[in-house]
């Protein structure tokens, strides 16, 4: 199972209109992982996602208007993280803040959420991609998820899946940390999978929902004992 970073079988959207979504880069300027603003200081990714700066309100790699935020780092051990920005993200026509769903709630079987990215569009031949692409997807129960035929048991309740059963469309290498975002709200962070767009293996995705206490509470901690420098 693979979990370093995991878009295969989707589309180019319209320039600048999914405006939360965020590419975080090393040092030397690779894009690694995604991320969703969810604050005009705050990057919501996965935990592994913690070097580099962000960009925010970019399409392509080609794009001329671009947002240089530097990162701060905070040691905090859990599949939904937090990240603190440096300074405040300007909000406006490439750039916006997405919405987080409340504590608990859930998403129906079978409803077509949309994960976005600048991750592989072939896995096999470890193609990235250079525009932001997204690709609609089902929710999968988790008991199919966890089936014999599909992740056998390491499903937990933090966790959901959504793809087809017969692949074709999923997350990929480079994605990971990205949005999964379902009725306008991210519920999936792009986590884990078995190779990309595999059929019966979905993606994996961290479900927000039952981190979003831990999320307002860590942003709240975090403002008061990192101050903006």
């Amino acid at each position: 199972i693979e979990r370093n970073g995991r878009i295969i079988g989707g589309y180019v959207p319209p320039a600048h209109t999914i405006r939360y979504i965020v590419s975080i880069r090393r040092i030397g300027g690779d894009h690694f992982c995604g991320g969703s603003l969810v604050g005009t200081l705050w990057v919501l990714t996965a935990a592994h996602c913690n070097i580099g700066y962000v960009l925010l309100g970019e399409h392509s790699y080609n794009d001329r208007y671009k947002s240089f935020t530097f990162l701060k780092f905070t040691l905090y051990f859990s599949p939904a993280f937090p990240k603190q920005l440096q300074s405040p993200a300007i909000l406006g026509s490439y750039v916006s803040i997405v919405v987080l769903p409340h504590q608990d709630a859930s998403i129906p079987e079978g409803y077509v959420c949309r994960v976005s990215g600048w991750g592989y569009t072939n896995f096999a031949e470890k193609q990235a991609s250079i525009v932001l692409r997204t690709v609609n997807i089902p929710i999968i129960s988790p008991v199919e998820c966890n089936g014999s035929s599909s992740f056998n048991g390491y499903i937990t309740s933090k966790m959901l899946c959504a793809g087809y059963n017969d692949g074709g469309k999923d997350a990929c290498k480079g994605d990971s940390g990205g949005p999964l975002v379902c009725e306008g709200r991210v519920y999936g962070i792009v986590s884990w999978g078995k190779s990309c767009g595999e059929a019966h293996y979905p993606g994996v995705y961290t479900a927000v929902a039952q981190f979003r206490t831990w999320i307002d509470e860590t942003m709240q901690i975090l403002s008061h004992t990192c101050p903006i420098i």
